[in-house]
């Protein structure tokens, strides 16, 4: 018995979708070099499959969280790049305590503030660094101030050969702070006079080729999430959940816990064998006040009943041909005719969570890339 048939909710991970992503982007941000954020298990499609892909694809340059995801990433490289010369960065920047892990996997930390460039300067095992500047977000990164302070002193020495920032608002290229952000880098960059620097993330990235600079971060444009207006994303992740039941409510009888949901008319209802347990937001549920997210069953589309169970949907199926909607059949929660982030927006929140939560117990199947014989 396969795994697959075990599971309530299985993720298809289309790797030659994830390929073509970074291609287009990697094509349109040249002569800058394409980059790739793998951080939180590749946006939860899994790092040891995503990230063997990216680089036969050609990505030379990675980005994760913490030195924990850096290490995995470089033992899921091994196998293809035996000599180590992937750069990955962890944007967390250095952790002195886990020191040792930097030198085995060959880890370049993101610095963000004085005290951990001079620990990273004492620990005499360091290589390579990337320096964090903030320009706006007021998380990570020196200040301007700290930035004009180190460009005095002498700048951030031997080692360092990246600048990066990250942009608050460019999913919102109207707001202004977008702007005041690429002036701000612009002016840190000219004081250190690092030979390369990092601004644009997936949204950045269609800003314009000020934002580009040496190096583009994309992340959830690899994954098929919305992250521009101007953006263009294949569906990297399919997520299906088998039905379990097809029962008949009568108009009157309520949904789900909180009895949130009426029935206004003589309704078949599949009950889907997935929950907020695997990462299906339970915002997304629907009531008597507001409708819910879409699934799709045999390619037509049918929206939610009720909230969303620990282990349950609820789905009404009254207007989908009986044959389709059977138990042991399967319905699309996202994919290709389920956008990802109308999904999310229904449970008022953005497909980098949606993905990101997606549960361990749900069952995941690769199709292309490096290990089926597909790009290369």
């Amino acid at each position: 018995m396969s795994q697959e048939a075990a599971a309530g909710l299985c993720l298809t991970i289309d790797l030659n979708a994830l390929v073509g992503n970074w291609r287009r982007l990697k094509d349109l941000v040249a002569p800058a070099e394409c980059a790739g954020v793998v951080k939180a298990d590749a946006y939860g499609t899994g790092i040891a499959m995503t990230g063997p892909a990216l680089f036969a694809a050609g990505c030379r340059t990675f980005f994760v969280a913490v030195p924990e995801e850096g290490a995995a990433l470089r033992a899921a490289l091994a196998n293809h790049d035996p000599a180590g010369s992937a750069a990955i960065y962890v944007l967390a920047g250095f952790f002195a305590d886990a020191a040792e892990l930097y030198r085995e996997a060959r880890l370049s930390p993101v610095l963000g503030h004085f005290g951990e460039l001079q620990s990273w300067r004492k620990w005499p095992g360091r290589d390579k660094a990337a320096l964090h500047v903030d320009t706006g977000m007021n998380r990570l990164g020196l200040t301007l101030a700290d930035t004009e302070a180190l460009a005095e002193a002498g700048g951030p020495g031997p080692g360092i050969d990246l600048m990066i920032s990250h942009l608050a608002c460019a999913d919102e290229p109207e707001k202004p702070l977008n702007e005041r952000q690429r002036e701000r880098f612009a002016h840190a960059k000219a004081l250190l006079g690092l030979p390369r620097a990092s601004l644009a993330n997936s949204a950045g990235i269609h800003m314009g080729r000020a934002y580009r600079h040496e190096l583009c971060r994309p992340g959830i444009a690899l994954y098929g999430g919305a992250s521009h207006p101007e953006a263009i994303s294949d569906p990297v992740v399919t997520a299906e959940a088998r039905i379990l039941q097809v029962r008949t409510g009568h108009p009157g009888e309520t949904v789900g816990y909180g009895a949130l949901e009426t029935l206004r008319r003589t309704t078949r209802i599949a009950i889907l064998s997935a929950g907020y347990a695997d990462g299906y937001l339970r915002a997304a549920g629907s009531s008597d006040m507001a409708s819910g997210a879409l699934v799709s069953i045999g390619g037509h589309l049918a929206p939610l009943l009720g909230r969303i169970s620990m282990d349950l949907i609820s789905v009404d199926v009254t207007d989908i041909p009986e044959g389709l909607a059977l138990p042991g059949k399967t319905a699309e929660l996202f994919g290709p005719n389920v956008d990802i982030d109308a999904v999310a927006r229904h449970a008022g929140t953005i497909s980098y969570e949606l993905l990101t939560n997606l549960s361990r117990r749900a069952h995941r199947r690769y199709i292309g890339g490096v290990e089926s014989g597909g790009p290369s």
